[in-house]
């Protein structure tokens, strides 16, 4: 028997495809049969070099710049079945420091762009579509620093859970999955190896995650066997948060 292709003759649109978790969605994706596009803001070798491994569409975008929606869309106006949002940045900032630059940067980034995101996909999505909307384990573990990061994908949270219930009638489902600890550059970037080893003994699993285990768990959930799961949010961290 030949491989079921789960998600052929689907499109799919990634946010933040070039490094990272959203690499490896695009890498899923695309080996699930779906026709990729993916953003990048800086990234460009990486971003070609990944549509030339994966047959995937980059797109360049700058999420603090509302103003780039339409060509990220433009490849998918003829229709959409997958929008996975996952572009975002992070850094850590105490709130007796933080500034209204880094509020606006961080908020318009993590949760307007993604927001404004799903208002274009609405009427290009095909009925049973799905919305994947990345947020993280900081929402369920508050820690110091991370009350902008906390606060931008908490709201994103609540986006998709109302986009669940708007949606709904056309069997659209929107979700969101919540990595933990997973071995990136961004990690990398807000983490010391203090840091990251403790996050291995919190962690059920006893490891960090790979970019490829969220990913799987995306392509799930983008997939026919997630058709009754809808406003959920999916701890994708191997028992970090339990």
């Amino acid at each position: 028997m030949g491989m079921t292709v789960s998600l052929a003759g689907k499109v799919a649109l990634v946010t933040g495809g070039s490094r990272g978790i959203g690499r490896a969605v695009v890498e899923r994706l695309t080996s699930d049969g779906a026709r990729v596009v993916f953003t990048y803001h800086s990234a460009e070798a990486e971003a070609t070099k990944l549509a030339e491994e994966t047959g995937a569409e980059p797109v360049r975008c700058d999420q603090a710049d509302l103003d780039t929606l339409p060509a990220i869309f433009a490849p998918v106006r003829d229709g959409l079945d997958i929008l996975v949002n996952n572009a975002g940045i992070a850094f850590a900032r105490p709130i007796a420091e933080i500034t209204v630059d880094d509020f606006d940067r961080l908020l318009t980034i993590n949760t307007k762009f993604p927001t404004f995101a799903i208002r274009t996909a609405i009427p290009l999505l095909r009925d049973g579509g799905r919305i994947i909307n990345l947020s993280s384990i900081n929402t369920a573990l508050p820690s110091p620093g991370a009350g902008l990061y906390s606060a931008s994908k908490a709201a994103l949270e609540q986006i998709t859970r109302v986009a669940s219930r708007e949606l709904g009638p056309r069997r659209i489902t929107v979700n969101t999955v919540s990595p933990g600890a997973t071995d990136t550059d961004m990690l990398r970037s807000v983490n010391t190896p203090e840091g990251l080893d403790r996050a291995v003994t919190f962690t059920a699993l006893q490891r960090l995650g790979t970019p490829a285990d969220v990913a799987a768990v995306i392509a799930f959930l983008a997939g026919p066997d997630a058709a009754w799961i809808t406003g959920q949010n999916l701890h994708a961290g191997g028992g970090y948060v339990i």
